[in-house]
């Protein structure tokens, strides 16, 4: 039942199995590394600053400076030293608007505006899903955000790169827990071209997943498994319970789980940071994937359906 991922492995299957779509259930980590389009702000300093005087705002993201698009965050500070005065192109909330901002030099004479930016950002998540037919790939059941705004970053470009787990920093009552994972920002499995709320998606180039396809299904309140990655390179099913279906849900959030494993509660506590994409089986059916955890009580978190993955590819 479980897949594994590895590097130059030939992989065989069909996404139709008697007219119904299937797709390989994956459940091994990967490392994921996400580059903005632009810089978004994710935080404001406190005072008359030229940000806040110019009415920049905590989760905007900067286009353009000057009229020149805006790549990462030392090419932004570089282009702020060559005017006193810039205009720039900033993205909010879908719309986007031109405001003018006039930088401040510092004791050492660099040009700053009183805001801290982030143009990429790298973790650990779980590959949900491997479609042999297309090469396409799901991953994490929910988008990548940043870490201080809780907003979605928006998309430039990034990868997925090979990934080991070393430890688990076992999850506890109102502290979620996280999986540690060993993996190599120069070595990239394949890229990605979309970050949504409802994950990341991409295509593999360096690597290929075994594994059968299995069909897909929808979730039903009952027991169920999950596949996950917590040790080493293991993939192996862990007994979960799916305790409620929440259809009206559009948050990645399409059904509450209880972790009934004992093994899994031992090593984890139940859903860490990490897992967040471990594929849901049920009754031989692929129905979605692990996304969220319930910080008041670790062994309870939430999963994404199948359906809800694939209609935000």
């Amino acid at each position: 039942m479980a897949a594994a991922l590895l590097l130059c492995v030939a992989s065989a299957g069909a996404v139709e199995m008697n007219g119904v779509r299937s797709l390989i259930p994956v459940g091994h980590t990967v490392g994921i590394k996400l580059f903005s389009k632009g810089v978004m702000v994710v935080k404001l300093i406190d005072g008359g600053t030229p940000a806040r005087n110019s009415g920049l705002r905590t989760g905007d993201v900067i286009l353009q400076c000057g009229g020149t698009p805006v790549t990462s965050v030392e090419q932004f500070q570089s282009l702020l030293q060559e005017e006193e005065a810039a205009d720039l192109r900033v993205s909010r909330n879908g719309g986007e608007m031109t405001i003018r901002v006039e930088p401040e030099r510092n004791e050492d004479g660099v040009c700053q505006i009183g805001a801290w930016i982030r143009d990429s950002m790298a973790g650990i998540g779980t590959l949900t899903w491997y479609d042999p037919e297309s090469r396409k790939f799901g991953a994490l059941g929910h988008g990548v955000t940043d870490v201080d705004t809780g907003l979605l970053m928006p998309f430039h470009d990034g990868s997925v790169l090979p990934s080991t787990v070393k430890a688990v920093k076992k999850g506890a009552r109102g502290e979620a827990g996280e999986l540690r994972g060993e993996f190599d920002l120069t070595r990239d499995l394949g890229p990605l071209y979309a970050n949504t709320d409802c994950g990341v998606f991409g295509t593999l180039d360096a690597a290929e997943v075994t594994g059968e396809p299995m069909p897909l299904g929808q979730p039903s309140e009952g027991p169920a498994q999950i596949l996950s990655n917590v040790r080493g390179d293991e993939v192996r099913p862990y007994d979960v319970e799916i305790t409620r279906l929440l259809p009206d849900s559009r948050d990645g959030r399409d059904m509450e789980l209880s972790v009934t494993d004992a093994e899994l509660l031992s090593r984890t506590g139940g859903i860490v940071q990490g897992m967040s994409g471990s594929p849901i089986v049920q009754n031989g059916k692929f129905v979605g994937a692990v996304t969220h955890v319930l910080l008041q009580d670790p062994a309870r978190g939430y999963g994404i359906s199948m359906e809800t993955m694939l209609a935000a590819m």
